[in-house]
């Protein structure tokens, strides 16, 4: 039986082509939708752009027929926009009538419908959890909408790491061949690149034997490689360890990395991706290094910034500045003919605040790029290691561009922890990073880790568990 949905603003804003993702269904948008979409449409971010496509796809739709009487879909149902009645008002409860809501107004839509259309029945698509329990409180049927969410539930997303309890002889034959087919530890789903402990119990459950293996395309398990110091950061747990193993691989063309706050996840990618520069690593293989992250503030935003661009970006940026200022501190082909006391003193005259030197100069040779995720957009980027920090803050649409920039012999690697969103468009489910972790995991060009342990300090691990 064919069902009847109403489409809210936000659901055109957050998929643009939503419109083919209710099969053959009707659907309706109010003309109080496309006053909204208007009002956006001349936004320069991610939602203005949403705006201006959805415009045109229902400029093209219109050219098909009379829109408002139903037009086909490629999905086979059908599309109307309605106008609502002066009578709408009247319909609402009295709470709902003051000032100039145009959600309420929808909601006052909707009712006009099902009272015009008793047979109608129909059903409010809204990402507004307030719209959504306003209809519940009205007797009114509305749904979230679901078709960009990769999953429903945290536990369930991809963590890179799988378990599997084996008999001993199997670990001793790994041990002996250096590798062992999965079939033969396991009848369990696995996934390339996926880390797959092994690990052999006694009859109090007492583990006697384990091994650390990664999922190769062929279908086999081979042992990590052993890294014991990267630019010099050293694996502190065994997520590390597997983070190591597949940033240090270059036939792995996108990795991702998610975990709390303080579990290491940006310090291990730059320490990676320092390590495998050719100007300056022990594993020479990519030219530049190009860090990245989305310009998202975190609590209220503190408005527009003066001077350059670099300055006004220096803000966003100076967390990752100040990761590669610690490993390039520590590095030892770091030139020492200037003193440390001698360098600071200078840069304190200079600036007034003490800033790497060395970091600046990689940054003049263009060895060493700091920017805005806004900034990569149009680009085409060969032989670079890209990071992108913060990257759960991205919608799909900015995830797709971003990857798409990577060039012959670039690698990407994303960052981020999904249960810390600043970006009001996207949650735990619809998050670029999300994406990136399910879409990408049937393809031996990707690996996903998801760390555990925090790092950074006590105070930080505990605050991360306990607020």
């Amino acid at each position: 039986m064919k069902k009847t949905y109403i489409l809210d603003t936000n659901v055109l804003i957050s998929d643009p082509s939503c419109l083919n993702n209710f099969q053959d269904n009707d659907l309706i948008i109010p003309i109080l939708v496309l006053e909204e979409l208007d009002k956006h449409k001349s936004r320069s971010d991610e939602v203005g752009r949403n705006c201006r496509e959805v415009t045109r796809v229902l400029s093209s739709l219109s050219e098909g027929g009379d829109i408002s009487v139903g037009v086909e879909l490629r999905s086979g149902g059908h599309l109307k926009i309605l106008a609502s009645s002066a009578e709408i008002r009247q319909l609402l409860p009295p709470e709902l009538t003051y000032g100039s809501s145009v959600d309420n107004m929808i909601i006052g839509f909707v009712m006009q419908l099902r009272a015009s259309s008793p047979d109608t029945n129909p059903i409010l698509v809204s990402k507004d959890i307030n719209i959504r329990l306003k209809c519940s409180s009205l007797g009114i049927k509305a749904e979230d909408y679901l078709s960009l969410r990769v999953s429903d539930n945290v536990d369930s997303l991809y963590t890179g790491v799988k378990v599997i309890t084996t008999e001993q002889s199997k670990i001793e034959d790994f041990y002996f061949d250096s590798s062992i087919k999965v079939e033969d530890v396991t009848s369990e789903a696995v996934y390339p690149n996926q880390i797959v402990v092994l690990k052999s119990v006694d009859a109090s459950n007492t583990t006697v034997g384990s091994a650390l293996t990664r999922v190769t395309s062929a279908g086999t398990l081979v042992g990590l490689q052993k890294f014991d110091n990267v630019f010099g950061v050293k694996s502190r747990n065994k997520e590390q360890i597997f983070a190591f193993d597949l940033l240090l691989d270059p036939t792995i063309k996108l990795v991702s990395m998610s975990g709390r706050a303080g579990c290491g996840k940006t310090l291990l990618a730059l320490a990676a991706g320092l390590a495998q520069l050719k100007s300056m690593g022990d594993r020479p293989i990519y030219q530049k290094l190009i860090v990245s992250r989305p310009v998202q503030p975190v609590g209220r935003d503190i408005g527009f910034l003066p001077g350059t661009l670099a300055e006004k970006m220096e803000p966003w940026l100076s967390p990752v500045r100040d990761n590669l200022e610690f490993l390039l501190g520590s590095s030892k082909i770091k030139d020492n003919n200037q003193s440390s006391s001698r360098r600071k003193k200078t840069e304190e005259e200079n600036t007034g605040g003490f800033k790497d030197p060395y970091l600046d100069l990689m940054q003049q040779k263009g060895l060493i790029e700091i920017e805005a995720i806004s900034y990569i957009r149009g680009r085409s980027i060969p032989n670079a290691f890209i990071i992108i920090d913060e990257s759960q803050n991205l919608s799909l649409h900015e995830l797709k561009t971003i990857i798409t920039r990577a060039g012959e012999g670039t690698k990407i690697v994303l960052t981020g922890d999904v249960e810390q969103i600043d970006n009001m468009h996207v949650d735990t489910f619809t998050n670029g990073l999300t994406y990136a972790i399910e879409k990408f995991k049937e393809y031996d060009i990707a690996g996903h880790i998801t760390l555990i342990k925090g790092e950074r300090s006590d105070l930080a691990t505990l605050a991360s568990k306990v607020l």
